[in-house]
């Protein structure tokens, strides 16, 4: 008998019908090897028994096979503590800024775009401006007067010189002044930590009016 086979078993020849044991996806665990060398040897042939270096090599590969067992259950275990702690480790996250790693939208065949810019400070004014994946300039908007805060926009679709932008996926950037007289930046994909949600093990964090997942997020950074 080799313990790391994963057939599926053969009754013993001369084996009672209850002590056989079917396994019908042929996948055997440590317990299922230890019930076939238990019923080897209860009915092995009493005029030629196993050789008894034969049944302590099936029993070490016993002990192998259980120490191999516990220690995936273990580190099991472990991985989903771990994950578990690292998601609810997610709630001092709440009122720092997350980062997505890009300031993406898309612009899909309805001809236009919703999204939000977070304005961590009072705008005086400024300058919106959508790109495509070369840094073209799409689009030019001049921002109003913003109090801090995150503010929706919605793009129409049309380009600068009035025609309609291809569908696709178009980046966006605000250069403002704030009341300082400062000049500022910001862009799509900062935006700070308001709530965290969970769904089941998941950590949903809120940017903005959306919720995203806790993968998704690339930086998470003192605003």
């Amino acid at each position: 008998m080799d313990v790391t086979t994963t057939t599926g078993l053969n009754p013993t020849i001369g084996a009672n019908k209850e002590d056989i044991v079917f396994n019908p996806k042929g996948i055997l665990g440590k317990d299922d090897f230890l019930q076939l060398l238990i019923t080897e040897l209860k009915y092995q042939d009493p005029t030629d028994p196993m050789d008894t270096e034969k049944i302590l090599n099936q029993t070490s590969q016993l002990a192998t096979l259980e120490a191999q067992t516990n220690t995936n259950e273990t580190m099991k275990e472990i991985s989903e503590a771990f994950r578990s702690s690292s998601q609810f480790n997610a709630i001092g996250a709440i009122g720092k800024i997350a980062d997505l790693g890009n300031n993406d939208i898309r612009l899909d065949e309805s001809g236009s775009t919703i999204f939000e810019l977070y304005f961590p400070e009072e705008s005086r004014g400024g300058t919106l401006q959508i790109t495509d994946n070369a840094g073209n300039v799409v689009k030019t908007v001049q921002i109003p007067a913003l109090a801090e805060g995150v503010h929706p926009f919605e793009w129409d679709g049309t380009t600068d010189a009035g025609t309609r932008a291809e569908t696709g996926v178009y980046h966006v950037t605000a250069i403002y002044t704030d009341t300082s007289g400062n000049q500022r930046s910001t862009q799509v994909g900062a935006y700070p930590i308001e709530s965290v949600r969970f769904e089941g093990s998941e950590a949903l964090l809120k940017l903005g009016s959306h919720y995203v997942p806790l993968a998704q997020i690339k930086e998470v950074y003192e605003g």
